[in-house]
């Protein structure tokens, strides 16, 4: 594996040279357990003598070498004594990292090197993959048909269709580029023009006298380079009324996916995306990936959660799909609502940091957003999909918290389904009820056995003792508003309650007892 002098200077190699190098990760300098054998470790966040621990145990856990930056432009690239001493007691090869690489080109570089080491092919054939994948995503979300072009006008992936839509596109691609003789009409009216100058969505009218049906078509920006388009045709049918906004969302995503083609710095989209899911799992230090997130200081930051609903109807398989889906569509509704939101996925659940909030972009407007996603993404896939909000806080440091309150949030409505989105603040009585269930599930001593009698006998005879008791403590002890719930006489209530406490053997004139059989019968 080689990347030049310019980027690696090899200090120490205790096993020589001949040591094979598998993947590159990123290593936390407090946290070694992503490491695996013949890895390359990148250690984010320290620098010098402060990353020994980090290369010791990178290099017990098995990785082939591990990257540091110099401790500062004054040390030189000089290692230190206690740097080395901990690489060569490690047996890990040590490699300086001049001062100013980024991380983030050093990161994408090396995982092309490998690509083009082992199977370059398969990584070329999953990028397509992706495009493929994100063309039908926004063909899903605009209701047209989609082409995704280079910056020459090559055709680099386009959704299925049923139907013809006109000669272009079926030309287009057939051969891979839109025929010549269109490709000049369009630099005359000036569309390649507003493409490449502006972000903004261009409509290409239709011309029936050519055969040729309405278009949206959009730039590919990644900051003042353009990288192609991307081609909305109409069907049968109009286009969606979001499609110009869905438009401009997949135009970012799409932009990542065009950029990590490259191996320039615009390509740290993978890298960025193993920063956010350390950082959002706890295992990344914030201080150290903010820089890298595009993410400083303490302004306001939230974490949002979005998952598909499982169901007996979907098999495994089915699953993953959706869940892929959803990510493209995520990421797609997140680039059009902020241009800095970041979108990952862990443990089968999709997540969108929003750093830098606004005014605009406060509690209000993100809940409304998480809202309108899962109700758009529903739609497409046809599938209910709640997400659930955290709490705003300081910067990335807030992330993890808020991460695991958009989970908490996010596992209890996600209990009746009735609920697309909800923050925390909205359903915090019935995210602790839940935990609170979950805690007594758990520890089964920590249950009162007279209402595990009642509850039992009650449900063998109907259960109307157990729902009239909710009913009478909902109404705080009005009898009269309790048999109006229930639909009963108001004597119905006052026996019911009476005969519960007969078969249970509790007082529930005493607040403790009527306080814990209350939490039980409801949690349980």
């Amino acid at each position: 594996m080689q990347l030049g002098d310019s980027m690696l200077e090899l200090h120490v190699a205790p096993r020589g040279l001949d040591v094979e190098v598998r993947d590159v990760v990123i290593c936390d300098p407090d946290d070694a357990t992503d490491i695996r054998g013949h890895d390359l470790a990148l250690v984010v966040g320290v620098r010098g003598r402060q990353a020994a621990a980090a290369v010791l145990a990178a290099g017990q856990r098995g990785a082939a070498a591990v990257a540091v930056k110099a401790a500062g432009t004054g040390d030189g690239a000089a290692p230190g004594d206690a740097l080395l001493a901990a690489a060569r007691d490690a047996e890990v090869a040590l490699l300086g990292v001049p001062a100013e690489v980024r991380w983030s080109q050093l990161d994408v570089l090396a995982k092309d090197v490998l690509a083009d080491v082992g199977d370059g092919d398969l990584d070329a054939g999953e990028a397509r993959t992706d495009l493929f994948g994100l063309a039908q995503t926004i063909a899903t979300v605009t209701g047209g048909h989609i082409s995704i072009e280079d910056s020459s006008n090559r055709v680099l992936a386009y959704s299925s269709t049923g139907d013809e839509v006109d000669e272009l596109r079926r030309l287009s691609i057939l051969g891979r580029q839109g025929p010549e003789q269109y490709l000049a009409l369009l630099r005359e009216w000036g569309v390649y023009e507003r493409v490449r100058s502006t972000e903004r969505v261009v409509r290409v009218e239709a011309r029936p006298e050519l055969g040729i049906v309405e278009r949206l078509v959009v730039g590919v920006h990644a900051g003042q380079r353009w990288l192609g388009t991307i081609w909305v045709a109409r069907g049968e049918r109009p286009l969606a009324s979001r499609a110009e906004r869905a438009l401009l969302g997949s135009a970012r995503v799409v932009a990542a996916q065009l950029a990590r083609r490259r191996p320039t710095p615009d390509v740290g989209v993978q890298f960025r995306d193993s920063l956010l899911a350390g950082l959002l799992s706890g295992r990344m230090d914030p201080a150290s990936v903010a820089g890298q997130l595009g993410a400083s200081g303490d302004a306001p930051t939230v974490v949002l959660a979005f998952s598909v609903a499982e169901t007996e109807q979907v098999d495994r398989s089915q699953l993953e799909l959706l869940r892929t889906e959803l990510i493209n569509l995520v990421s797609v509704h997140a680039a059009a609502f902020r241009r800095s939101a970041l979108v990952t996925a862990l443990e089968g659940r999709t997540y969108v940091l929003l750093p830098e909030l606004t005014a605009r972009g406060g509690a209000t407007a993100v809940l409304r957003f998480a809202r309108e996603v899962a109700i758009a993404a529903g739609k497409d896939l046809r599938m209910p999909v709640q997400a659930g909000v955290g709490s705003i806080g300081a910067g990335v440091a807030a992330a993890p918290e808020s991460r695991r309150e958009a989970d908490r949030v996010l596992d209890t409505i996600a209990a009746d389904r009735t609920t697309l989105a909800a923050s925390l603040d909205e359903v915090r009585a019935e995210v602790l009820l839940a935990e609170t269930a979950a805690l007594l599930r758990a520890q089964p001593a920590v249950r009162d056995p007279r209402v595990t009698a009642l509850a039992e006998q009650d449900q063998r005879h109907g259960g109307e003792l157990v729902t009239t008791l909710l009913r009478y403590w909902d109404a705080l002890g009005d009898v009269r508003a309790a048999a109006d719930a229930l639909g009963v006489h108001p004597n119905t209530v006052r026996y019911r309650v009476r005969r519960a406490s007969e078969v249970s053997g509790l007082d529930f004139t005493d607040p403790r007892q009527r306080l814990f059989a209350e939490l039980q019968l409801r949690l349980t």
